[in-house]
This record gives C-alpha cells, sequence and structure tokens, in this order.
C-alpha cells in the first residue's frame, strides 16, 4: 500500500475530464488497475435554481469560466499579466465540458498538414483517415445531434436527430443560399432523444453554456463516470497534483499530491501516468516536476513544454433585426455554422481562416454583457430600451479564428505565485500577431455581409475579447521527432516511455472549430494504443 492506503495501480491518471474521463474508461474496460486524481469534486447542479428569479445572476458563482475570478477552492491561481486572453476553464469532475457550451465539430483533412499545405504551423503525425473511426464513436458516447452529409466533411454523420431550426437559423440558411456560402444545422453534444443517461434538451436557452441543469448535455460527469466507477476506477476527488515521480533510468513511478482535505501529502505509485490536465495544467505539472536529471522539466528536452500555446482569439458580429425571432429560446450552443472561409486564401494577406457559429443572445441578461455586444451595457435612462431592442430580436455570429503556433506564446511557472498549497503557479504569456488582426478583421465583415444579407438592419462587430479562452491547446505537441515535439502520436512521451499526455496540449495545430470532438476521439485512440501495447510496455 501507498502513503494515500491505495495499492500501486496500473495507471495514474491526472484530471477527470473529457480525456481523462475516456482513458479511464478504456483503460479499465481492458482490466487495467486506474487511479484518476481529480482537484476539484463533482458539479453540484442543485446549487443553482432555474425557477428561481435570480438564476441569471446567481449562476457565475459556482460555474463561471474565469477561474481568477471564480476562486472555488478546486482552482489555481493564474499569472495572465502577459496575455491578451484569459485562460477559462472549469476544475472538477466532468472538466470542461461541465461549462462548454456543447458545440460539436470535427477537424477538416487540411488542419492536420497546415505545414505542408500553407508553410506554418506544424503537420500532425496522423490524418483525418487515421482519426474517423475514432470521431465516430466517440460521438455516439456524447450524445451527438445534428444533420449528416456535410460537404465541409469527407463524412459525418450525428448519431442523434438534431434540435429543430427556429425563425434566426432558417434567415441565415436563405442569406448563405442566395450568398453562395456553406452553412450547416449546428451539431451539439446535447442530447435530442433519451440517451446514455441523458435527457432531451428542453431548450431553455437561459442556460448560456455553464453547467446543464436538466442533463441533456454530454458533460463526463453524466455520460462516462458512472460507467467508470462501476467499472472499478478509483477516482480521488479534491487531490491537488505536485509533480510527476521518476526514478534513476529516468521512468515515471508515480504521481505526488496534497489531499486537500486534510493537507497531507501523498504518492499513488503506478506502472503508467497519464497527463490529462489541459493546456495549462498539463505543463504546469510537468515543469514543476523538475528534477537533477530533468533540470528545465519533465519531458521537456526538447524545450517546447510550455510552448506553441494557442488559445482560438474569439469575435463577434451581431445582427439586430426588426421582428421578433426565438433566438431567446433554443439550445445555448451553435444553432448553425459555416466553413465557408475555414481554409487559407492567400490574396486575403494572412493563413488559414475561421468558423462563423451561430449563437443565440439568449437571455435578458445575454443582451448587456460584454460578449457579444463589446462593452457591457451600463445602468441608467436607456437600459431598458436597449434589452427591448435586443432580447428576441439578436443573433451573434461568434468568429473563431484559426490560432497558429508561436513557440513565444507559452505556459511556465511563475516564480512567485503559488496555490493555496503552496504549489508554484502558471504564468501564460499570450499575444496576438498581425495576422490574427488580419483575419478577425476579414471576418467581421464577412460575417456583417451574412447578417445584412438576412435583414439584419444593423450589426455591432465587437473588438478582440479577453474573456474568451476556451480552448487551451498546443503546449505539449506531438510529432515524429522528439527534437520538434514533446509527446508522439499516440500521446506517450519521447523522453519518459511509460508518461503519457491525452489532452488538448498534444494538439500541433487548432483548426478553427471547437476541439473537444478531436480531444475526445484522440483520447480514445491513444487510451486503445496504451492497451494495445501493454505486454512490451517499460516500467
Amino acid at each position: 500500500m501507498n502513503a494515500a492506503g491505495m495499492e500501486e495501480s496500473d495507471v495514474t491518471i491526472v484530471g477527470a475530464g473529457p480525456s481523462g474521463a475516456i482513458t479511464a474508461q478504456v483503460l479499465a474496460k481492458a482490466g487495467m488497475s486506474v487511479v484518476c486524481l481529480e482537484q476539484g469534486e463533482y458539479p453540484d447542479y442543485t446549487s443553482i435554481k432555474f425557477e428561481e428569479p435570480g438564476f441569471e445572476l446567481r449562476k457565475d458563482m459556482g460555474f463561471g469560466f474565469n477561474p481568477n475570478r471564480r476562486k472555488m477552492a478546486s482552482d489555481y491561481p493564474i499569472n495572465v499579466d502577459d496575455s491578451d486572453i484569459n485562460p477559462l476553464m472549469w476544475n472538477g469532475v466532468g472538466g470542461g465540458s461541465v461549462i462548454y457550451a456543447g458545440a460539436w465539430n470535427r477537424f477538416q483533412p487540411s488542419n492536420f498538414k497546415v505545414k505542408t499545405l500553407d508553410g506554418v504551423g506544424a503537420d500532425w503525425p496522423l490524418n483525418y483517415d487515421d482519426l474517423a473511426p475514432f470521431y465516430e464513436r466517440v460521438e455516439l458516447q456524447m450524445a451527438v445531434s445534428g444533420v449528416g452529409g456535410d460537404p465541409a466533411y469527407p463524412h459525418f454523420d450525428p448519431p442523434l436527430p438534431p434540435l429543430p431550426l427556429g425563425a434566426i437559423e432558417r434567415r441565415l440558411f436563405g442569406a448563405h443560399k442566395r450568398l453562395g456560402w456553406h452553412i450547416w444545422p449546428g451539431t451539439n453534444a446535447i442530447a435530442t432523444v433519451r440517451h446514455a443517461g441523458l435527457q432531451p434538451c428542453v431548450r431553455r436557452g437561459a442556460c448560456s453554456a455553464p453547467a446543464c441543469f436538466d442533463g441533456a448535455k454530454a458533460s463526463v460527469d453524466r455520460t462516462h463516470w458512472p460507467t467508470n466507477i462501476r467499472l472499478g476506477v478509483k477516482l480521488v476527488q479534491r487531490a491537488r497534483v505536485i509533480r510527476i515521480e521518476t526514478d534513476s533510468r529516468g521512468l515515471a513511478t508515480g504521481v505526488t499530491y496534497v489531499d486537500r482535505d486534510t493537507g497531507k501529502t501523498h504518492t499513488q505509485k503506478s506502472k503508467i501516468v497519464v497527463i490529462c490536465a489541459n493546456g495549462i495544467g498539463t505543463p504546469r505539472i510537468l515543469l514543476n516536476s523538475a528534477t537533477s536529471r530533468c533540470p528545465t522539466g519533465l519531458a521537456n528536452s526538447s524545450d517546447l513544454v510550455g510552448r506553441n500555446l494557442m488559445l482560438h482569439p474569439f469575435t463577434t458580429v451581431t445582427g439586430l433585426f426588426d421582428e421578433v425571432m426565438d433566438s431567446w429560446q433554443g439550445t445555448a450552443a451553435q444553432r448553425a455554422y459555416s466553413l465557408e472561409f475555414a481554409e487559407t486564401d492567400a490574396a486575403r494577406g494572412f493563413m488559414r481562416g475561421a468558423k462563423l457559429m451561430l449563437m443565440p443572445t439568449g437571455s435578458p441578461l445575454g443582451t448587456i454583457n460584454a460578449h457579444p455586444w463589446g462593452t457591457e451595457t451600463e445602468w441608467g435612462q436607456e437600459f431598458h430600451k436597449t434589452v427591448y431592442k435586443r432580447f428576441g430580436r439578436s443573433a451573434i455570429w461568434d468568429i473563431i479564428a484559426e490560432d497558429l503556433p508561436f513557440e513565444h506564446n507559452r505556459v511556465t511557472i511563475d516564480p512567485e505565485l503559488k496555490d493555496a498549497d503552496g504549489i508554484p503557479a502558471p504564468k501564460v504569456s499570450y499575444r496576438y500577431d498581425d495576422g490574427m488582426y488580419k483575419l478577425q478583421k476579414f471576418m467581421q465583415e464577412q460575417a456583417k455581409t451574412s447578417m445584412r444579407e438576412a435583414g439584419a438592419y444593423e450589426t455591432i462587430a465587437a473588438p478582440p475579447l479577453r474573456e474568451t479562452g476556451w480552448h487551451i491547446l498546443g503546449t505539449a505537441r506531438m510529432g515524429d521527432d522528439p527534437e520538434t515535439s514533446v509527446v508522439d502520436g499516440y500521446g506517450r512521451s519521447h523522453d519518459v516511455p511509460n508518461l503519457f499526455v491525452i489532452d488538448g496540449s498534444v494538439m500541433p495545430t487548432s483548426a478553427a472549430v471547437n476541439p473537444t470532438a478531436t480531444v475526445a476521439a484522440l483520447a480514445l485512440r491513444n487510451a486503445e494504443a496504451i492497451v494495445a501495447d501493454r505486454r512490451d510496455q517499460k516500467f
């Protein structure tokens, strides 16, 4: 038995979000003993009531996006003084899937070979066809609803029927047909029928992403962890990881963590360690695991741990319409999307592109927030007029810009800042480049054209938005060459053969779409590779 009272496990997983949950399930089904360490706990969906008048004002208390503002016991501070974007996350069982909107898009084939096609970024050590069967399987697990046959993909057939189209979607479909532009009904990890323990979405609209209190959105605390527990996975909550332990051979031997209930330190010994702590938490752990053998951090002989951070800069264009539509009702995820401008066109003066994601402005408070209007509406004489003008009469094109990897955009360890347990905290350094500004300006013009064609009498373009760092990617890049990557194509560390990274940090490029589909598909693929190779695994 180790200090925590648990025997050595076959595998220790750090993080109980989508990648950790999927990995744990695959390994447990294969008969491996699995311990998962999670710094938070299960979300309490009963803490905020839909039926209470103050719901909109109170919902961010436990399910807000920004950990620096939320300051729950499970959160750790992040120095963002040198960043143009605030990283957003939820620390607990379910991870980011608890607060994501559920928008679900696969990467397109070109996203896996950006370097070859456009001479920027890096190529992946796998391609679309390698990942396609894993996309299909994980979409069933995650209750993905939508319409199949999108011509932007070789094949994509969501397993659940789509949510109904509303008035605003029909307007935009007509506009894009006239413009000759791509548009497709939204695909979302939101159940439209009873499926895998989830309930059909009742289309409240006021949820605005942070947590689904009706149990329709596919967060892995609901879709995976009940099964994982039945399979015998030991989920240790309130366990803040300090470092990965290694032996004289340079192999991982376990994970040392603080029990946040008692303040005591324990080491969970295991034969394999898998880090699933997101694009900030993963490099934080690896860099904090430095030893005399690895003075710049564990698995960091390439000096790339923490580098190439991608945060998917968001901007928006909102259209205002004369008619009252149902834009306040329905799912808070993507109603439709357009990949018309997702690929590189050199004539535009920048590389790669962006997705247009149709979102509702939602509930009354959704009409006055900084997102998508650019600034928060001030209380005063014009307040009610503003709400009346916008509520039910507006819709958003969220613009998700493909973020290229740059080594200077990175996560490091802050020399002074520490979390509540005394563990050194991360610092994020991230700046826009000129190409991103050009891309966003171009996309705003296209979004305005779309909204005007749909009948909007006014369009409002927001400046680059700081509170938009939901997608945290790239800080432990995968690749075939140990000199230019941290892990191989299956997430195995080049330096430490029994240490794996399975989360969005391994992505060489970010694409122009929400990354959860690809995070989940990679987790399924790479976990199955661990099972297939376990007889030859060094430990």
